[in-house]
């Protein structure tokens, strides 16, 4: 997760606080709560945290504090001999904190993971890759932020999901799609809401030429193949992808124009830094960095974080 002013110390827009309530008011009526494995189980915020889920009856935490034992290794031996590791590196790293806690949801023996809140973002998703991996058929593996905006109009009940901001850096057309396809399936996991799905661009229906547009159409062109039935179009511009009006006019007839909930960015440098505008000069809440495209939720902190973000976090991993 990328470094912000820790939630507690802003106030949370109407939208985000209810975001909230509704995950919190699903994962009670889950016939039963979710394992969620904290790496890091020796530090306060995570403590803290992990006593308010117990508390409010919302998942399982496990905390790991100390040094655990290496019945993991095995798996991420198998895992990760091909790649030349040997018994005794599966040994010592199924032995560190974050690697024990994303083998424990290998294993079955918990439901999600949450750690980075004193590991960096590369150590958390490395682990992730190498003990749990990719889901079957997924090539690539993304990051979504929720973020909640203050006019409930926009998104699902003013909550939308933004891709890719933490991740891949460049994707091409493929790649595009494949993020397109994993954040509608998160968002839908998440809200409970169906995504509609804006391939964002600065042209809209080809008001522009360029090589960046021409990736996103043929990002569009490979959706409509291999997700039929997902509720996508582009290329749109964010103003048509969001604004009802702005949407008829540049693209009538669309689908998704003037409604989008779901929007999926060119390259991550737009990504990073539209959700921080929205953000810091919006004053919306965003929530995330979460990895999809994983067989099972892995889901990464950050360092700056309060305890209020892991147990947020913690809420949306049950979810996904």
């Amino acid at each position: 997760m990328s470094d912000r002013v820790p939630r507690a110390a802003v106030s949370l827009p109407d939208s985000a606080t209810a975001f909230l309530d509704r995950q919190k008011e699903r994962l009670r009526r889950l016939p039963a709560q979710k394992r969620i494995v904290f790496p890091e189980g020796g530090d306060g915020r995570i403590q803290e945290a992990a006593g308010r889920l117990t508390a409010e009856g919302l998942a399982t935490p496990i905390l790991i504090d100390a040094t655990p034992d290496d019945r993991y290794w095995r798996i991420l031996y198998e895992r990760r001999r091909a790649k030349g590791m040997t018994e005794l590196e599966a040994r010592a790293l199924s032995r560190q904190p974050l690697y024990h806690g994303a083998l424990m949801v290998a294993a079955g023996d918990a439901d999600g993971c949450v750690g980075g809140a004193v590991n960096t973002t590369a150590d958390t998703v490395r682990a992730a890759l190498h003990c749990v991996g990719p889901a079957p058929g997924v090539k690539t593996v993304s990051s979504v932020m929720f973020v909640c905006v203050e006019d409930r109009g926009f998104g699902n009940d003013g909550v939308l999901g933004f891709a890719d901001c933490a991740i891949v850096a460049d994707p091409d057309a493929v790649q595009l799609a494949e993020i397109a396809i994993a954040t509608a399936d998160t968002y839908q996991a998440v809200t409970g809401a169906a995504a509609r799905v804006a391939m964002l661009s600065f042209s809209t229906k080809g008001s522009a030429e360029h090589p960046f547009v021409s990736k996103v159409q043929e990002a569009v062109r490979i959706l409509r193949e291999r997700a039929p039935r997902l509720s996508v179009d582009g290329e749109l511009q964010a103003d048509a992808a969001l604004i009802a009006s702005v949407g008829a006019s540049k693209a009538a007839g669309s689908p998704v124009a003037g409604q989008a909930n779901v929007l999926i960015f060119p390259d991550l440098a737009s990504g990073n830094i539209g959700y921080k505008l929205v953000e810091r000069l919006g004053g919306a809440a965003a929530f995330g960095p979460f990895l999809q495209g994983l067989v099972k939720p892995v889901n990464d902190l950050s360092r700056g974080c309060s305890a209020g973000d892991v147990y947020s976090a913690a809420l949306i991993t049950a979810l996904q």
